[in-house]
């Protein structure tokens, strides 16, 4: 029986691939992903702290809203303790409703990901001419705002089309972050040649953790720090990506944020083992070092 399939990549099990490194001569890569999103105010999409009412539904559009206005903050203040970098992925709502703290991040040198353009839609329903529309307005704002493109996309609630690969390829993207399939960078078939899958999580990730399973501060702080160990033990035999994807609006609440500073310690103490880093300086390292060595 065959079934329906993507024809994006090949199956090739992870213990038959070519050996390669990290800079440095590193195995591990590990990058934060942080989401800045903006949600619309009586309508459209958003995560729920509670089931959401009759709209407005303010309960849970202040919940998101303290992300942006004081969690982020934290978080920066943490970043910067810790001295650790960040991916930034950004809805392009941003710019317009937040803009000093897409210049804070600016300031740090976090790289800027696209998000589309608010976590209030989602992409993978769109017709063709809609999803390039959106893709380009998002671009076109985050290269205007930070003098240059992005060059990895992150879509809104992981929601593609048939032709979403297709479409970031054409608009020049470089990698993607939609596919949770694998602990290494691959390369995806698109019509304009190819794209890298950086891998992006979507378990060490509090939207699924604390959001959908109800995991509390503590157990989300410890499933990184394990996820952390059993990666860098796997990676003495094979270069792997670790992604932590992370929300200011859940986890830039105080004692969820208190939790999560002594995972990041965790790792941060171990900087001379791992490559700490950005999705893309994977990407370029990927592309320029070691593009004939993936799957």
């Amino acid at each position: 029986m065959t079934l329906p399939g993507h024809g994006r990549y090949d199956y090739v099990p992870i213990t038959a691939r070519r050996s390669f490194c990290w800079p440095g001569g590193r195995r591990l890569a590990v990058y934060l992903g942080v989401n800045l999103e903006h949600f619309a105010f009586s309508g459209g999409l958003g995560a729920e702290l509670a089931p959401g009412g009759p709209q407005p539904d303010v309960l849970n559009y202040a919940w998101r809203d303290y992300g942006n206005r004081v969690g982020a903050w934290r978080m920066i203040g943490l970043l910067d303790q810790l001295a650790l970098p960040a991916t930034v992925l950004a809805n392009s709502a941003m710019y317009g409703y937040a803009s000093d703290l897409m210049a804070a991040h600016r300031a740090r040198g976090d790289e800027i990901a696209g998000h589309g353009r608010s976590n209030a839609e989602r992409q993978g329903g769109m017709p063709e001419a809609a999803e390039r529309a959106l893709i380009a307005e998002a671009t076109a704002t985050i290269a205007a705002a930070e003098g240059r493109a992005p060059e990895g996309w992150l879509s809104p609630w992981i929601s593609e089309s048939r032709v979403t690969p297709d479409l970031l390829a054409e608009a020049g993207y470089r990698y993607t972050l939609n596919w949770c399939m694998d602990d290494q960078p691959v390369w995806m078939r698109t019509r304009a040649g190819r794209i890298l899958s950086i891998p992006y999580p979507q378990e060490v990730n509090d939207i699924p953790a604390i959001v959908a399973r109800k995991d509390g501060a503590q157990a989300f702080a410890d499933m990184i720090t394990e996820n952390f160990d059993e990666m860098l033990e796997q990676s003495a035999g094979q270069s792997l990506v670790m992604g932590i994807a992370l929300h200011p609006y859940i986890v830039g609440q105080p004692y969820r944020l208190r939790a999560l500073r002594g995972a990041l310690a965790h790792i941060a103490a171990r900087r001379e083992e791992v490559w700490i880093t950005r999705a893309g300086d994977i990407s370029r390292h990927c592309h320029d070092e070691i593009a004939d060595s993936l799957a």
